[in-house]
């Protein structure tokens, strides 16, 4: 299964390297925006959820580290929940995509 990094500008200028299990974040979030927190923290939950039920879909469990990812981004866009203007940018994606399997000899 692809996975997918994307690169965050939080609203204090620091950034982070965020993971998801699946391209379905690009469904979700753009390269080049900026959300409002509470939008983005609502999209990337969506699509993190959306990821792990992908993972359970093809292999029958949920991806435990796409859930831990999104508590490390709740937890940390709770810390600018004072900030009336306080937006979260996406800045790029990096995609992994899995070598093929060679055919049998």
């Amino acid at each position: 299964m692809p996975e997918m990094r994307f690169h965050l500008r939080w609203p204090d200028g620091s950034t982070s390297v965020c993971y998801s299990p699946s391209l379905v974040i690009g469904d979700y979030l753009r390269p080049g925006a900026a959300y409002p927190l509470a939008e983005f923290v609502g999209l990337a939950r969506t699509a993190l959820q959306a990821a792990s039920a992908r993972v359970r879909a093809k292999y029958g469990f949920a991806c435990s580290r796409a859930l831990r990812q999104l508590d490390e981004i709740e937890r940390r866009a709770a810390g600018f929940a004072g900030a009336a203007d306080a937006e979260v940018a996406v800045l790029a994606f990096d995609q992994d995509i899995p070598a093929p399997t060679p055919p049998p000899p």
